[in-house]
């Protein structure tokens, strides 16, 4: 897709997802936490953020000063260099890398810094003027009326769960075994020290600089039992509080650059990651957790490979519901995908929740001595799928 760019190896890093509420995070501008984190990051990774020439930032719920994007998160991570922010709500942190590509492959940058970030904790709440209106305003909480109400179909993201679940014939013993399972995938990799591999604990302060804590853990989480999956009640089909991932805060970043510059940026020079391909699809209204599959479809199709190719499987998952009809679509067994965590058990902070997962399957497939990685999402009835190959 993007023959010139490159993911160097290393160069990147997120901070843990504490739940909404949970942490001093709920409590700070997080454009500013992102911009000052990717400095420590970077710095961390002997990969100073000097070297950036350009910034491609994403987020979905409004921030201080969101009006000056990049330019005020340059600032605090400390380089003066030009960019602009995108958003494509939870489908952010893929699109945001492939953008950062495009930016390479055309030549206009070397270096470009990729920052995915959103605080769901205390989401601002809007006015807006609406002359059509009885009241003459309409007042939007950002995170929780948006994730309950689509305009386009009338709905909450939990219907369209429940509305795959019915259309693929789902039933709740597989989504809670699924769900089981990926808990356990979850912990084995923290007690593995996977995650600290990329994941930094990052430090929080206030106004007057004093410290307010340490972010050193995706906080919130704690481990389910098949048995307590089983005794949840149903809130539609085969949906219950245990089977779909929770808001959370946070930041996850990398770096895009030309081959050579990766060569030179690389913790491992002898590692190569190319972009391969990218597709997305829309399909039909409040059915967002088939989107994913039927992308990934798409993207193999016109790729000509198949799911025996793929070395790694890794997706945002905000419903288990999604995994299980993904693996029926593409007759696939999901014990094979998301081996070292994913969005349903550590949070779901919409921005950087699809930068992580990129980062955490591009560590796995280098473990595994490099292959072709498959990363996938939904961004409500938009399915996005994207192929990366390791060398």
């Amino acid at each position: 897709m993007f023959p010139d760019a490159r993911i160097p190896y290393g160069t990147w890093g997120s901070s843990y997802f504490p739940a909404w509420q949970t942490s001093p995070l709920a409590e700070v501008n997080i454009g500013q936490f992102a911009g000052e984190a990717m400095a420590r990051i970077m710095g961390l990774r002997k990969t100073p953020v000097s070297h950036l020439d350009y910034l491609v930032i994403g987020s979905t719920v409004p921030w201080h000063f969101k009006f000056w994007n990049a330019t005020v998160v340059a600032s605090c991570m400390g380089k003066r260099v030009p960019g602009y922010q995108m958003e494509q709500a939870c489908a952010t942190g893929l699109q945001a890398i492939i953008l950062a590509g495009a930016q390479i492959q055309t030549g206009a940058s070397q270096v470009a810094g990729v920052l995915t970030f959103d605080r769901t904790s205390d989401s601002p709440v809007g006015v807006f003027p609406e002359r059509r209106a009885y009241r003459r305003t309409e007042v939007i909480s950002d995170v929780w009326d948006n994730f309950g109400f689509d305009p386009a179909t009338g709905g909450s993201m939990l219907a369209s769960a429940g509305n795959v679940a019915r259309k693929y014939k789902i039933e709740k013993k597989e989504v809670d075994e699924l769900t089981a399972h990926r808990y356990e995938q979850y912990f084995k990799a923290k007690e593995s020290g996977f995650i600290r591999r990329y994941a930094v604990a990052l430090e929080v302060l206030n106004m007057q600089g004093k410290s307010m804590g340490v972010i050193e853990d995706d906080i919130g989480v704690k481990k389910l039992s098949l048995d307590t999956l089983r005794s949840m009640r149903e809130l539609d089909s085969c949906v219950t509080g245990g089977t779909q991932t929770h808001a959370a805060d946070g930041m996850a970043t990398l770096l895009v650059t030309n081959a050579d510059k990766a060569k030179e940026l690389s913790l491992n020079p002898k590692v190569d990651i190319q972009f391969i391909a990218k597709t997305e699809v829309r399909v039909a209204p409040s059915m967002m957790p088939e989107a994913p599959a039927v992308a990934v479809q798409k993207l193999l199709k016109q790729t000509g490979l198949t799911m025996n190719d793929i070395t790694v499987v890794k997706d945002h998952n905000p419903f288990a519901i999604n995994d299980a009809v993904f693996a029926k679509v593409m007759n696939y067994d999901w014990r094979k995908m998301n081996n070292t965590g994913s969005p349903l058990v550590w949070g779901h902070p919409q921005g950087p929740t699809l930068t992580r997962v990129t980062i955490e399957a591009l560590e796995e497939a280098v473990d595994l001595g490099g292959g072709y990685v498959l990363i996938f999402g939904c961004v409500r009835d938009i399915g996005i799928a994207s192929i990366f190959k390791v060398n």
